[in-house]
C-alpha cells in the first residue's frame, strides 16, 4: 500500500490531548501519514517519516472531517413557500412535515437517491465526511423501508424514524399508527437501520408512545436516539437517558434535572442550531450543558422544512455566536462530539488508527470557521485517505 504524507500543517486539530495542547490536542507545524485509509503517524513536520506521496498543506489548518450525526436527507419536494411565509410573519397552516411526506411518497427511488447524493456531495465539499441519515418522510411500510434501503447504500448510519409524526391516514387513530410503527413497519425497516428514533414532542408522540417505539426498536437490535425537548419541556431527555440512547437531539428546553441526567450519562446532547435559526426559535444553551459536564455534539438537522442547511461550518458559527460555545468547543462538538453521538471511535479525530477523514482549511486556524462565517473555507477533503474534494 502506498503512503501519503500531509506536511507543513500550520495547525492540526487531533482531538487527542495526548498529541498537543488543550482538548483539541492542537499541534503546530505538524504532519500526518496515511496508509490504507488509516492514519499511521502524527507528529512534528520536522520529524515526519518518508512516504510515497507528499501533500504540502502550505501552513494551513487541518482538522478531522465533520461528523453530522443528525440529518433527514431522503425526501422530495420543496418548502420555500412555508419558509417565506414564516420569515414574513405570516401564519402558514398548509406546510409542515406532511407536505414533504406527500412529495416523498410520489417520488421514484431514482429521484430520492439522486437527491440524497446531491446533499451528501454538498456536505462533503464543506468538510463533512460522516453523515447519519433518517427515514421519516414516507410514513408507510413500503416508503419507510425504501428510504432506509436508499440511505443504507450511501452511509452505515441509518435511522428508522417511522415515528416522525402520525401518518395522515392515522390522524384519528394515533394508537393504531404506533402499533404499525412498532410492528409491521419495524419488521420491514429494521434490516436496513442501525438506529431507532422518535419525535417525542407535543403534536407528535408523547412519552408513553415514544417509549413503546424505542423499546420495540431495541428488541430488534436497534440503538435509540431521541428528538427531545425541541419545542417545549417534556419527557424526551429523561426517556433518552433511561433507555441508554446514544443521543438526545435538540435539547432546547431543559430543566435542571434534564441537564443533570445528561451530564451523568453517556447520552450525548446533540444541538441543532440550524433549526432555531430557520424558525426564529430560542437557541439551546450549550454553555449550561458544557459547564455541567455533558457531552455535546453539533449537527445540521438538514431537512427541507426547519433547517435546510448542510453546512457544519455554519452551525459552528451560530453555536459560537448564539449558544455560548467557544470556537474550540464548537469544533470539538462538530467532530468528536458527533462521533460520540454515533458511538464511533474511528472518526472525529486525527490519531493513529483512526480513519483518515480529514479536511484542510483555507485558513491558518480552525477558529476561522467561526471568525469568518459564511465563507467557504474548505480547501481539500480526504475520506478514508482518498482525496474527495
Amino acid at each position: 500500500m502506498s503512503t501519503l504524507l500531509i506536511t507543513d500543517i500550520g495547525s492540526l486539530v487531533t482531538n487527542d490531548p495526548a498529541h498537543g495542547t488543550g482538548p483539541l490536542g492542537l499541534l503546530q507545524d505538524a504532519a500526518v501519514v496515511v496508509e490504507a485509509g488509516r492514519i499511521t503517524w502524527v507528529g512534528s513536520a520536522a520529524s515526519a517519516p518518508a512516504a510515497d506521496e507528499r501533500y504540502d498543506a502550505g501552513g494551513r489548518a487541518l482538522l478531522p472531517g465533520f461528523v453530522d450525526s443528525h440529518a433527514h436527507l431522503v425526501f422530495a419536494g420543496d418548502r420555500t413557500a412555508e419558509f417565506n411565509a414564516r420569515m414574513s410573519g405570516q401564519s402558514y397552516s398548509a406546510g409542515g412535515i406532511r407536505t414533504t411526506v406527500a412529495a416523498t411518497r410520489a417520488a421514484s427511488d431514482e429521484e430520492l437517491d439522486a437527491n440524497l447524493v446531491r446533499f451528501l456531495d454538498e456536505a462533503l465539499r464543506q468538510g463533512t465526511t460522516t453523515v447519519e441519515c433518517k427515514s421519516g418522510y414516507g410514513l408507510t411500510v413500503a416508503d419507510e423501508a425504501r428510504a432506509l434501503r436508499i440511505a443504507a447504500s450511501h452511509t452505515p448510519e441509518t435511522t428508522y424514524l417511522g415515528a416522525h409524526v402520525v401518518a395522515p391516514e392515522y390522524a384519528e387513530d394515533p394508537a393504531g399508527y404506533v402499533d404499525l410503527v412498532t410492528g409491521e413497519m419495524l419488521d420491514a425497516c429494521a434490516p436496513h437501520a442501525r438506529w431507532v428514533d422518535v419525535f417525542c414532542e407535543q403534536g407528535a408522540f408523547d412519552g408513553d408512545q415514544a417509549r413503546a417505539v424505542l423499546k420495540a426498536g431495541q428488541e430488534r437490535g436497534l440503538i435509540p436516539r431521541v428528538h427531545a425537548n425541541q419545542l417545549s419541556y417534556g419527557p424526551g431527555v429523561q426517556l433518552a437517558v433511561e433507555l441508554g440512547a446514544a443521543s438526545a437531539d435538540h435539547c432546547t428546553h431543559l430543566t435542571d434535572a434534564d441537564v443533570a441526567a445528561l451530564a451523568g450519562s453517556d447520552t450525548v446532547a446533540t444541538l441543532l442550531p440550524g433549526a432555531e435559526f430557520s424558525t426564529r426559535a430560542k437557541y439551546p444553551d450549550a454553555r449550561r450543558l458544557l459547564d455541567a459536564g455533558a457531552t455535546v455534539a453539533l449537527s445540521t438537522d438538514c431537512n427541507p422544512g426547519s433547517s435546510f442547511t448542510s453546512s457544519m461550518a455554519f452551525c459552528i458559527a451560530v453555536a459560537v455566536r448564539e449558544m455560548g460555545m467557544s470556537p474550540d468547543e464548537a469544533v470539538h462538538a462538530a467532530t468528536v462530539g458527533g462521533a460520540r453521538a454515533l458511538r464511533r471511535s474511528d472518526v472525529g479525530g486525527v490519531t493513529v488508527g483512526a480513519r483518515a477523514d480529514l479536511q484542510l482549511l483555507e485558513a491558518p486556524s480552525h477558529v476561522h470557521l467561526a471568525y469568518r462565517p459564511g465563507v467557504p473555507l474548505t480547501a481539500a477533503v480526504w475520506r478514508a485517505g482518498v482525496r474527495m474534494a
